[in-house]
């Protein structure tokens, strides 16, 4: 839709430009800090679903991916979010990254986000201190040693963690808003059909790429929500988008929406 929309945008600028002489541009009245707005005359050319799709704000998602990377499934799924032209994060497991960094790099090369999934899955909510902070550094010495030096956010395992443990955490912590449960129903069908009946603009959709069945979802997902105007962005992204600065040591279910921790 975005591609036919673009089209006809480029089509009616030309018809509109063909016969006129090179004439400098009047810059008086541009506002930098507001949307650009399309011409009166170009819309009333537009069919209506057209036009209110160029006129309606735009639609931003998070799809993230823990457990991983798994080089048969991560590669796939890759393979088919570089395609659909959209990008995820992806929570990584530090045992997960040996004979996995080439598949890590790739990630970082095409614009995903990768955070850290602690280095054995282990639960942070009533864990050792000590051991909160070696599961976590663990990791990260990991992620840096295939990909370099980067900001790598945690989601705790479960996605709980206790007060007095978060405090421990240096970067953000992201929690989810959309959870359909992929890694209990192993069914793409129903994975999609929960997501597509809960997701709103905003959301963190978690799925898990360790899934043969989980990454056919999140294809078919990314299908049906880009042609509902959806665009697929990494977390970072979302919380710039939403102009929402994250805080370490914070849980955050959406830019929006903390979740309190215990």
């Amino acid at each position: 839709m975005k591609k036919i929309m673009c089209m006809l945008l480029a089509a009616a600028l030309l018809s509109a430009s063909a016969c006129a002489g090179p004439m400098e541009p009047d810059l008086a009245a541009y506002d930098a800090s507001g949307r650009a707005e399309i011409p009166v005359e170009i819309l009333g050319e537009l069919d209506e679903e057209t036009r209110e799709d160029l006129l309606a704000e735009p639609k931003y998602v998070a799809l993230t991916f823990d457990d991983g990377p798994r080089a048969d499934t991560t590669g796939r799924l890759l393979d088919g979010l570089l395609e659909r032209g959209a990008a995820a994060t992806f929570f990584v497991i530090g045992e997960q990254v040996p004979c996995n960094e080439a598949l890590l790099q790739r990630m970082k090369a095409e614009g995903h986000q990768i955070g850290n999934h602690t280095y054995s899955h282990v639960r942070l909510l009533k864990a050792d201190k000590d051991a909160v902070v070696e599961e976590v550094h663990k990791a990260e010495t990991l992620l840096k040693e295939a990909v370099g030096e980067g900001d790598f956010w945690l989601r705790p395992p479960y996605g709980l963690i206790g007060s007095e443990r978060a405090k421990l955490i240096k970067t953000p912590m992201i929690y989810w808003s959309v959870d359909p449960q992929d890694w209990k129903l192993l069914d793409k069908d129903k994975v999609v059909a929960a997501v597509m009946d809960a997701v709103q603009p905003g959301d963190i959709i978690l799925l898990h790429d360790f899934y043969s069945t989980s990454v056919d979802a999140a294809l078919e997902i990314v299908d049906r929500l880009q042609k509902e105007g959806y665009d697929f962005v990494t977390v970072e992204e979302l919380f710039r988008i939403q102009g929402v600065e994250p805080q370490p040591g914070t849980l955050y279910a959406r830019p929006d929406r903390v979740r309190e921790v215990n």
